[in-house]
Parts: C-alpha cells; sequence; structure tokens
C-alpha cells in the first residue's frame, strides 16, 4: 500500500486559506493558496497530503451540506480539480475527509426532511422520532453526534443512504482523482458500512485508501482485512508529548513496545498507523511542550518509531496554538510558508525516514530507557539504526550493545562506539553501523 512509504501533510482548507467562518454563498477561489505551497512540500519532503473537509457545508466543515460540490468558500470543483491534477505532476498523493456519521443541519435531505416531515423521502437517512422534539423546535427529535445537534447522524444502515455516499466518492475519484480516504470519527461507524466501504474502495481504484479516525480502545477491531487499512495513533501520539513533559521517556518507550516490539502479545506489529503530534482537533506541539529544546526530539522519535508521518501544517516551524482558545486558533491562516531551525531539523528526519525502508518495515525494539535518555532499534534484514536521544539538559553516558563504529546519519559524522554513547544536552542521534 502507497501509504505505508507516505509523508503526510495535513491542511484544514477552511483555516489554511482564510474563509470566513459561516457559509457566505459566495464562491471564491481560495483553494489555488495550496498551489502557492508547492515548492514548500517539495522542499520539506511530503509525498502525500491530507484536507481536512473541504465541501460544502455549514460553518467549519464536519457539518456537511452536498458531498459533490467544493465549498464555496474554497472555489469551484474545477478549481480543487486542478490543485489535485498539480499536486499529483509533483508526485504528492492526495486524501480527503470522508464525514459519513453525520451531516449539517443545511444538508439538503435534512432540509427535506425539516420542511416536509414524515412526508419526506428521506425521513429514514436519519435516526428520528416525530414523538418528540428538536432542540431547534424542528418538530420531531434526531440523534445529533455526541450531543451536538448542528451535527445531524446518519443512517448507515439505510441502503439509499450508502448507495449517495458511495456515488459520491466515486466522483470524488472520476473528478479529482484522489488517492483514498481519512474517516472522520470511524469509531462511531458502523461496522458493517465500513466492510462494504472497504469492498468498494477495493474495486473503485488500485490500493484506494481508509485511514480511520480511531482515539481509543483496540485499533485491530477496525484495522483489518475487512474494514480499514490504517487509523490515527492516539496512544502514541499522547505519549509523545507527556513523556518530555513529565520527563519520563518510559510512556512512550512503553506504548512503542507494546504496539510494535518483537513479544509474541505486541498488538499491532507489521501493521502501518498514521503518527503525529498535533493536528486540527488538538493544541499545536509548540504550545504543549514545557521545554522548546524537545521540539525537534519529538520529531525525532515520529520520524523513526514505526508508523506513517504526518505533519500539521505550520508545525513544522514551532507555530503555537491552544485548544484552550477554541478550534479556530488551531485553524489558522499563514500569508506564505516558514523556514526556521525545526523546519531543517525536520527535513533531515523525513530525508533519513523515505531513504530508509526500515523505519517503514523494519522491526522494533527497546535499547535503553531512563528518564532522560532512550534507545531504540529499528532492523529490516539485519539493516539496523539505532535512535538514540537525551532529552536532559547534562550531558549522559548510556550503555549500548554497540561495539562498531557508526555514522550519524543526521550530520553524517562517524562515531567510534564501544559500548555506551556519550550524549550531550538535548541531542539526538541516527547511528548506522558501518558495514
Amino acid at each position: 500500500m502507497w501509504i505505508d512509504q507516505s509523508v503526510f501533510y495535513q491542511i484544514y482548507p477552511l483555516g489554511f486559506c482564510d474563509a470566513p467562518k459561516e457559509n457566505d454563498e459566495k464562491v471564491v477561489s481560495r483553494i489555488n493558496k495550496v498551489l502557492q505551497w508547492t515548492d514548500h512540500f517539495l522542499k520539506l519532503g511530503i509525498n502525500a497530503i491530507y484536507f481536512s473537509p473541504i465541501f460544502d457545508s455549514d460553518k467549519h466543515g464536519y457539518d456537511t451540506r452536498d458531498f459533490n460540490k467544493i465549498d464555496c468558500r474554497l472555489g469551484t470543483n474545477d478549481d480543487f480539480a486542478r490543485v489535485v491534477k498539480e499536486l499529483h505532476k509533483n508526485g504528492i498523493k492526495v486524501i480527503l475527509d470522508g464525514v459519513f456519521n453525520h451531516v449539517g443541519r443545511g444538508f439538503w435531505a435534512f432540509q427535506d426532511v425539516i420542511e416536509n416531515k414524515e412526508n419526506s423521502e428521506y425521513k429514514d437517512w436519519f435516526l428520528i422520532d416525530f414523538n418528540s422534539n428538536s432542540c431547534y423546535n424542528d418538530g420531531f427529535w434526531y440523534d445529533g453526534w455526541e450531543g451536538h445537534y448542528e451535527l445531524v447522524k446518519l443512517n448507515l444502515r439505510n441502503y439509499k443512504v450508502i448507495e449517495h455516499i458511495f456515488s459520491s466518492v466515486k466522483n470524488w475519484v472520476q473528478d479529482y482523482d484522489i488517492d483514498g480516504l481519512r474517516l472522520d470519527v470511524a469509531y462511531c461507524l458502523d461496522r458493517e458500512f465500513l466492510k462494504k466501504l472497504r469492498t468498494f474502495a477495493n474495486m473503485l481504484k488500485p490500493n484506494f485508501a481508509l485511514i480511520g479516525e480511531i482515539l481509543f480502545g483496540d485499533y485491530n477491531s477496525l484495522v483489518n482485512d475487512e474494514m480499514l487499512h490504517s487509523c490515527t495513533n492516539y496512544e502514541c501520539y499522547k505519549g509523545l508529548y507527556s513523556s518530555f513533559n513529565d520527563m519520563n521517556m518510559f510512556e512512550i518507550s512503553y506504548s512503542l513496545n507494546r504496539q510494535f516490539g518483537l513479544e509474541q502479545w505486541t498488538l499491532y506489529r507489521g501493521k502501518h498507523l498514521l503518527i503525529f503530534a498535533d493536528n486540527h482537533d488538538v493544541s499545536r506541539l509548540a504550545s504543549i511542550l514545557k521545554n522548546q529544546n524537545h521540539l525537534n526530539l519529538v520529531y525525532a522519535i515520529l520520524f523513526a518509531m514505526p508508523g506513517i508521518p504526518c505533519i500539521y501544517y505550520g508545525s513544522e516551524w514551532g507555530t503555537l496554538g491552544s485548544k484552550s482558545q477554541g478550534d479556530d486558533a488551531l485553524r489558522v491562516s499563514f500569508e506564505k510558508p516558514l523556514w526556521n531551525v525545526l523546519t531543517n531539523d525536520i527535513k533531515k528526519f523525513i530525508d533519513i525516514h523515505k531513504n530508509n525502508k526500515l523505519f517503514s518495515y523494519g522491526s522494533f525494539k527497546n535499547i535503553f530507557i531512563s528518564n532522560h535518555q532512550y534507545v531504540f532499534e529499528r532492523n529490516l534484514n539485519d539493516d539496523r539504526i539505532f535512535v538514540a536521544l537525551n532529552i536532559s539538559q547534562n550531558e549522559s553516558k548510556v550503555k549500548v550493545p554497540i561495539n562498531a563504529k557508526c555514522t550519524d546519519l543526521l550530520t553524517e559524522n562517524t562515531i567510534d562506539i564501544n559500548g555506551d554513547i556519550i550524549l550531550k544536552p538535548y541531542e539526538v542521534l541516527y547511528l548506522k553501523p558501518d558495514e
């Protein structure tokens, strides 16, 4: 599957393009801004982009009005087709947000129910009780997503709903040639619907990828041969930042070993989960870390651990954004991409990740763990790289089972290692033993 060796870049289009917060019905071709960033994507090493909601919606994109129309605040269907075509020309794959659990109140079929009540031919597209009333005084009650009644839950057991969704996805492939979907709140989706979607995706386009948003639980319940190819790895997302904030590398090392280690009980060995340091729903990494010296170290682990790395736009240069200030603070617009020391470090991590298949397919093993130092090994057919980092302000010596000359792939310096490594304050090494 192509996603296994991809480095993703997430864009929240409405925020990225500085679109109005509410749908103003005015067509403005803001989505073309993405093409102004193409050189940045290529310089960074990005080869896949995940676009958060891009279709016609009431406000924020997850409240869809029409699955077959690009949000007018972003432009036209032709505008987006042109964007995807240019990205493909530059070797960049594209996946879209598939928001299939719910729609907005402005969704055309729900508007018909509001107008025609029991006489609407679409009443069974939703979970409706005509013997009760909603908080909007519709004259009927309906199920909303997790108590958010601006988000109307779809009845994914209704074959006409499934037909409409599948027809829309087919149109996305025909019109834009997209390469896959990220499924919003996949943990809420009906399991039989997911099985049907996987079967449909297999026929739709070779290697059409399905990545689900999963927050908790056993990822195997949804990531398997019948449903999703991949999902969001929120366990390791949490472990990454809290290990640094608590100065306790045992947390992330435990999660990585639990998920991908060599033990027989390992949960997800061989699976490729989407890994990230932040996204459109959580505080930016630079805002959540207590020590800014840890920024590049988090990304050093991210690009070396098992999984499919994804960067949220703007975080590659350490932009701030706190969830406590609301979602809009996380979904801001930038006039142009920036490039600083952090960006340069991330580019190095990406280059090494892409040039060494062991990061995508190799085994994982913890080598040395203490509160402030951490060493792990990636191995593919005896091709080995050791990742060693020191999150402390003090120099430290760590014991490792290495007795060889190694090349630090980050600096290209040769280091002669005889059972221990001297790590400078806040240092990371990608050590490859010389043949």
